[in-house]
């Protein structure tokens, strides 16, 4: 699976990004898709996820009613909303698909994007 993120850039403290993903190589609508992010001098952390449906969404409990997580099975995309930012939600942010755990942390997936970076100035 190859995955291509896009979206990020800088936006202000309380704006809004959003990322989006587009997957090739594998069936798009069978993969369970998520997000993370990696912050400065820190580890990755899972921001958000959905099943292959779109049916279940997950989100990590600091993202729960900022971040909004879907995806477009015809397209082969999957998106991150990102309202009401914080300085702290700065970070290289990437796609993954293909679950390989369960939705409780730690969430982990098989495939990776290369990321793409969300700097929010305060």
């Amino acid at each position: 699976v190859q995955l291509q993120a896009s979206g990020g850039g800088l936006v202000q403290a309380g704006g809004s990004v959003r990322l989006s993903c587009t997957a090739s190589g594998r069936t798009f609508s069978s993969l369970d898709m998520g997000w993370f992010r990696q912050a400065p001098g820190k580890e990755r952390e899972f921001v958000a996820g959905i099943s292959w449906s779109g049916g279940g969404t997950y989100y990590a409990e600091s993202e729960k009613g900022r971040f909004t997580i879907s995806r477009d099975n015809a397209k082969k995309t999957v998106q991150l909303q990102m309202n009401s930012l914080k300085s702290e939600d700065t970070a290289v942010y990437y796609c993954a698909a293909e679950r390989s755990s369960s939705w409780y942390p730690p969430v982990e997936f098989r495939y990776w994007g290369q990321g793409t970076l969300v700097t929010v100035s305060s």
